[in-house]
């Protein structure tokens, strides 16, 4: 019986996957890519991806969106894809933000996901559009040999197509792809291509149906820092008295091809510069608040003394190293602590409540998180708290108790799984507050002293000693 119920479900469940993929595939052959530019940026091992779209609506009904196509790869490492429409040249360009998101449609041909960029206004038959999209992959260069010693340069795999993966009939194209140094092991050859310094330039291709594909595979040198933040947890602690304390604890990983052989602190000291331990790093930045102060820097050990603090008005920048240069494959765990003036970051709503204006993200340039928890220690009485983060991310609460609390400290934590430095943008936390408060811990640690006092009175004037 329950069987039988079910059949009508998963056919109107199927019914409405089938109306969605034909109203899409009618969308797509409305739409034409008249030139399409690629510029694949590999100097680090964030890879960027600038992608130029002029799009014409050959349709006749008025288009409201536009899909970009990624290869089930490419959405598993995919960070952040920001979207604008531009207008105007060079100097007098303008751009115009639009919003990207995840489309709900199904997928394409070889499970290609699909990510939909909502236009301002709809695009009517005859016009055209110029789009400038910029989304970034991480985890996607391969370490080949996986394994190098001491003295070698790391060498990197990286995988695309020659032609744009795209819904959408593409009538010119063209990908240039920017390596870090002039060495270039090899690069698959799809004519006409052309390598020039540091630049592979595919293309232009002319008149490539939808999901088109040319398999590219480019072994090069990238000796740039592979800074892998495996886990980071930032604790954001307010307190009404003055200040905001921040709490930051790391665990940092090289992420390229793993170290093979013995270290040699010797050989590593007196050739640097050439060659030895090219693929490695011992110097971190980590960008601050400005008007930080009490800033600390320790791991297990204890405290670590090699760090420089430049603060300034709009920024503070700490230049610190570990105890070690990191190799592929090697870790360090530290903790950096600082707190920062409270009238900076905590603010009052016009409809009273009040909220936190602080930076998300990685402080660490140039560093992928695979795993960021943020946490926001509200003052005790804190109520209706809400987060507001300009992209996706996992939301709960929980409570916190420190000294002198009584009921604990409301706590909102956020979670975000592979962020970038992109991603290091400005969130706030609205929440409710009643300045009474403010009273509880001094009226507890008044009432613990007269409490006290009044024991020792007591104990002195009473008399327990056994007379006959």
């Amino acid at each position: 019986m329950e069987a039988t119920q079910r059949k009508p479900f998963f056919f109107f469940i199927s019914l409405f996957h089938l109306f969605l993929f034909a109203n899409s595939l009618s969308s797509f052959q409305d739409l034409h890519i008249i030139n399409a530019e690629r510029r694949i940026d590999l100097s680090s091992h964030i890879i960027k991806v600038y992608l130029t779209l002029k799009v014409e609506n050959l349709g006749t009904s008025p288009a409201s969106e536009v899909h970009l196509a990624f290869s089930p790869t490419e959405v598993e490492h995919l960070a952040i894809v920001k979207a604008a429409a531009t207008s105007g040249k060079r100097k007098k360009k303008t751009y115009t933000p639009l919003g990207v998101k995840s489309a709900d449609i199904p997928d394409g041909p070889n499970e290609t996901k699909f990510f939909s960029i909502a236009l301002l206004t709809p695009l009517s038959k005859g016009e055209t559009i110029t789009l400038e999209v910029l989304y970034q992959l991480t985890h996607s260069l391969e370490p080949f040999p996986v394994e190098i010693s001491q003295s070698e340069s790391q060498l990197v795999y990286f995988r695309d197509s020659a032609i744009l993966l795209s819904p959408y009939h593409v009538k010119q194209q063209t990908t240039f792809i920017k390596t870090p140094t002039t060495r270039v092991e090899s690069f698959t050859v799809v004519d006409p291509v052309k390598r020039s310094g540091t630049e592979l330039k595919y293309g232009p291709y002319d008149n490539h149906t939808p999901y088109s594909y040319s398999p590219v595979l480019v072994h090069f040198e990238n000796n740039n820092p592979f800074s892998v933040v495996e886990e980071l947890e930032r604790e954001i602690e307010i307190s009404h008295w003055g200040s905001v304390q921040v709490t930051e604890r790391y665990s940092l990983v090289h992420g390229g091809a793993r170290h093979k052989g013995v270290f040699s602190r010797v050989e590593y000291q007196t050739r640097q510069g050439h060659g030895a331990g090219a693929s490695s790093f011992k110097h971190l930045l980590a960008r601050l608040p400005a008007r930080v102060h009490s800033v600390y820097y320790r791991d297990q050990i204890g405290n670590i003394s090699s760090s420089h603090l430049r603060t300034g008005f709009v920024k503070s920048e700490l230049e610190f190293e570990p105890r070690y240069p990191l190799f592929g494959g090697w870790k360090s765990t530290f903790v950096i602590g600082y707190g920062v003036p409270l009238q900076d970051f905590l603010f009052e709503s016009s409809d009273g409540r009040r909220y936190l204006n602080f930076t998300f993200g990685c402080p660490l340039l140039e560093a992928v998180v695979d795993k960021l928890t943020l946490k926001v220690v509200l003052p005790e009485g804190s109520r209706d708290p809400t987060a507001v983060v300009p992209f996706q991310v996992e939301q709960r609460l929980e409570t916190k108790h420190t000294y002198l609390d009584v009921v604990g400290r409301t706590v909102v934590v956020l979670e975000k799984r592979n962020a970038v430095p992109d991603h290091s943008i400005p969130f706030q936390v609205y929440y409710s507050f009643n300045p009474i408060f403010m009273l509880a811990e001094p009226l507890l640690l008044v009432s613990a002293f007269f409490l006290f006092f009044v024991a020792s009175v007591a104990y002195l004037h009473v008399d327990l000693s056994i007379r006959k």
